[in-house]
């Protein structure tokens, strides 16, 4: 399984140059590179998110199995990715995209989009390096310290890819970090790649919804109270108003109201604005209320199929930020330096990318059923032929 993992890497999406030239900038290396790289992408796929599990992965008697020949220590990863290059794997994560799509991944799916949020992860209490914000307790005194990034991923029907993460220290904000990783993972997939971004109601700005429009990027983000006027008046229309349809969804009653013509405020240069108010009705009689915004003309994108990309920003949070900090080590620290970390939270998002397509895409072909994420993983655990501990 381990090897039909690397054949699908390296040849399905065409990442053989990448593990042979990830950046290493160490100036006299023992170990190659590239056994350092695929032995430490492996273990997260295993979701061994720490360098120490890691060291026992190839120290152990599945070291052969893995395709590493020699076994190196936690201290050998830490000085590698202190000086690994970003680039080289955030064009690796561009690169198993774009593959994707030529491999027919997206044909099926009428608009591709990405999706934008920020997060806090890996706290700690050791001496700060220039990426922690500081936490102080009720009396302004630091008891501790986080790291913040913004991570851009791509929805696509069922799939939901992450493309890149972007840190951002103190001084520093979620919304110019966005900003930032939006316009290269823009730059990099090219401009027609996908049709719109999605993002919560912190990006109701007139800044960012500005930056996605000149990435030739429509916007779909939620309407919240940082914009009062506008909800205002969305409320006071919607509330008289019946709904304009009633929809079952996914088991859910759904009820949609829908206006193109509300005013901009007066730092948006749209001439107008359309909001989507949907009042979603779970089977258990919860009820979900909630107003986006969007530049989306009503003659291009009907109102189920706005909810549905609404709905799509929770893929971020559900595929992104809880599987990757639950499950893939995103939360963890496993060496306190600034491109170590950079370079951790990156193959963490590579990591399920290739989980992913490699489950969702792969092991899918012909009449093979789908495989659930911990099936998967129990598959390629048992593929070992020993547990990652044993390091007889």
């Amino acid at each position: 399984m381990v090897r039909r993992l690397k054949q699908f890497v390296t040849r399905r999406l065409r990442l053989a140059p990448y593990l042979q030239a990830p950046g290493d900038g160490r100036r006299w290396p023992v170990i190659p590179a590239e056994a350092l790289l695929w032995a430490q992408m492996v273990a997260y796929v295993l979701r061994e998110g720490a360098f120490h599990a890691v060291e026992a992965l190839v120290r152990s008697r599945a070291r052969r199995t893995l395709g590493v020949e020699r076994p190196f220590s936690d201290d050998t990863l830490a000085y590698f990715t202190e000086r690994l290059d970003a680039a080289p794997t955030r064009a690796a994560l561009v690169t198993a995209v774009r593959q994707a799509k030529r491999n027919k991944a997206f044909d099926d799916v009428l608009f591709l989009g990405l999706v934008v949020d920020g997060t806090t992860v890996c706290h700690c209490t050791t001496a700060p390096c220039p990426l922690c914000h500081p936490v102080t307790d009720a009396h302004d005194q630091v008891v501790g310290y986080q790291h913040k990034l913004s991570l851009l991923s791509l929805v696509g029907g069922p799939l939901v890819l992450p493309l890149d993460v972007e840190p951002y220290g103190p001084g520093d904000s979620e919304q110019a970090a966005s900003v930032r990783v939006l316009q290269r993972g823009v730059a990099a997939l090219g401009r027609r790649f996908a049709q719109y971004v999605v993002g919560e109601g912190l990006y109701a700005s007139a800044p960012f919804l500005h930056s996605a429009g000149d990435l030739a990027l429509h916007t779909v983000v939620r309407l919240k109270a940082n914009l009062p006027t506008l909800l205002a008046a969305a409320e006071a229309r919607f509330t008289a108003q019946p709904p304009r349809m009633t929809l079952e969804i996914d088991g859910d009653r759904v009820e949609l109201w829908d206006a193109d013509d509300f005013d901009p405020w007066d730092a948006l240069r749209w001439p107008t604005v359309r909001v989507l108010r949907y009042r979603q009705h779970h089977r258990d009689g919860t009820i979900v209320d909630a107003y986006w915004l969007t530049d989306f003309p009503a003659t291009r994108l009907s109102s189920p199929t706005l909810y549905r990309l609404a709905k799509s920003r929770w893929t971020i949070e559900n595929q992104g930020f809880n599987d990757g900090k639950t499950r893939y080590g995103l939360d963890h620290i496993p060496h306190h330096h600034p491109n170590s970390l950079l370079l951790h939270w990156l193959l963490v998002a590579l990591a399920l990318t290739i989980e992913r397509l490699y489950r969702l895409r792969y092991l899918h072909r012909g009449t093979h059923a789908l495989s659930t994420p911990i099936q998967f993983l129990r598959r390629l655990r048992l593929s070992l032929g020993v547990s990652v501990l044993d390091t007889g």
